[in-house]
């Protein structure tokens, strides 16, 4: 647990930056294939222009509020949030080979662009926030809220499968570690896997706000990463076990998934780490972090 893979696979903010986009990760990251992500700070009144080429998107706005032209269909807007952490958004869905605008409303943004490689094509598509209700996982210090706008059964995509999680001050997520990097029709699925990170602070001196991830392998399959992240952060797992991704006793912790893989069924199937995956079973008898969901005003419930 030394984590001598984090030069490769933990990204820290701005380091991928290019192209106008402060997060970009493509398929030019070397061992890097079927999934993508750039983010986008757009100016008060700003916009951005794209090419979806062979690459179906999931718009994500993280902050603000923004419009899609897109070329042959009607606009589609986007009503946002302040921050990651005040409640879902409107989403959108993009099929490849579509000439795409994207302007802020007015305010400034930061917005998500979410892709994989597509062999099909769709409609345009937006994601109402009311669509994927929030759902709350697991129990105790390991529950967590999860977005799930991108998956089954709410979004019909080629391959795809985006969703955000977030997780309270102090617990842990991700938990128990799981891996889905091996295609076993009906029990895994090969999928490579993105998260992106944005931290809060519940300090109110403002504290410097961190987040961990960690990633581990097999003895065929090695892989350690043991990763400090902050907001903008990217961590990459390729394979492996993933899990914990843990919220510090100071800072709510935010990720944004991107996922996609090899494998002819677009599903999300995963295999829990044997040595972990009796906690499940005490989950029946802890409650859920009563903090949970994280309401629109911008913290955590207190009911």
């Amino acid at each position: 647990m030394t984590g001598a893979d984090n030069a490769r696979w933990h990204l820290p903010s701005g380091s991928t930056a290019g192209g106008g986009f402060g997060v970009a990760v493509t398929d030019a990251v070397e061992g890097w294939q079927h999934t993508s992500l750039r983010v986008a700070e757009l100016a008060p009144g700003g916009s951005l222009d794209l090419d979806t080429a062979e690459e179906e998107l999931v718009v994500v706005p993280l902050r603000g509020s923004v419009t899609l032209q897109v070329c042959g269909s009607e606009p589609i807007r986007l009503d946002g949030r302040a921050t990651v952490f005040d409640g879902p958004s409107d989403t959108a869905y993009l099929p490849r080979r579509r000439t795409i605008t994207l302007w802020d409303n007015g305010t400034g943004a930061r917005v998500a662009l979410c892709g994989a490689r597509a062999a099909t094509d769709r409609q345009p598509r937006r994601i109402a926030a009311s669509e994927a209700r929030a759902e709350l996982r697991g129990a105790g210090v390991a529950s967590r809220e999860v977005r799930a706008f991108g998956l089954p059964p709410v979004l019909d995509a080629d391959a795809i499968l985006v969703c955000e999680v977030l997780t309270p001050a102090g617990n842990w997520s991700s938990w128990p570690p799981h891996k889905h990097d091996e295609d076993r029709p009906g029990e895994e699925s090969e999928l490579e896997e993105i998260y992106y990170f944005e931290v809060r602070s519940t300090d109110p001196r403002g504290t410097d706000p961190v987040g961990y991830q960690r990633v581990y392998g097999t003895t065929d399959r090695p892989i350690d990463v043991l990763a400090e992240v902050r907001s903008g952060d990217v961590v990459l797992v390729p394979h492996g076990w993933h899990g914990p991704a843990m919220a510090a006793p100071d800072a709510d912790l935010y990720y944004l998934n991107v996922m996609a893989g090899p494998g002819s069924e677009r599903a999300w199937l995963i295999c829990d780490d044997p040595a972990h995956a009796w906690v499940r079973e005490g989950w029946t008898d802890d409650a859920v972090d009563p903090r949970l969901p994280f309401s629109s005003d911008g913290g955590a419930d207190d009911e």
